[in-house]
């Protein structure tokens, strides 16, 4: 997989990063959620990386 290509996929990432997080905010009303929601996010977008 080439560079540009995977600096696609963590932009498309970024967007449910920013957007997911603030929803999660307003559900839960506290940070600890965001952060577990902010590595799963991670975890998936290096996975689809490495692949």
């Amino acid at each position: 997989m080439n560079i540009s290509r995977q600096l696609g996929i963590l932009v498309f990432c970024g967007v449910p990063a920013i957007v997911g997080g603030g929803i999660v905010y307003a559900i839960f009303g506290s940070y600890p959620p965001v952060f577990i929601y902010e590595i799963l996010l991670l975890l998936v977008a290096g996975g689809v990386i490495r692949k």
